[in-house]
């Protein structure tokens, strides 16, 4: 997460324009206090809301598991796994390599 002073953000706006567009989450301070939180706007926050999107963007950058994925959307963790299909995210993510490399050392 990037963090802008609120004085940097009227000496050059364009700072917070750069972050929205990369798709960067933005602290807003002031002061090094804390007033607000940028976010860039896009179709997932529309048809998901705000708070599963970034739940879901926090299972995709491996900051949160599914299990807790599913405990802050108040749903199973069988209908986290089908929302996250259908969606086209990986739900569990292995190397092909490490199986079979496990299966040789049975061999």
């Amino acid at each position: 997460m990037q963090t802008i002073g609120i004085k940097d953000l009227q000496t050059n706006p364009a700072i917070l324009t750069k972050a929205l567009e990369a798709k960067h989450y933005t602290m807003i301070t002031k002061r090094s206090n804390p007033i607000g939180i940028a976010i860039s706007f896009d179709d997932a926050i529309v048809s998901n809301g705000l708070k599963t999107s970034l739940l879901i963007d926090g299972y995709k950058d491996g900051n949160i598991s599914l299990g807790q994925l599913a405990k802050s959307l108040d749903i199973s963790k069988q209908k986290a796994m089908h929302l996250l299909s259908m969606m086209g995210i990986d739900v569990v993510a292995y190397d092909f390599e490490d199986d079979l490399k496990t299966v040789e050392k049975f061999l």
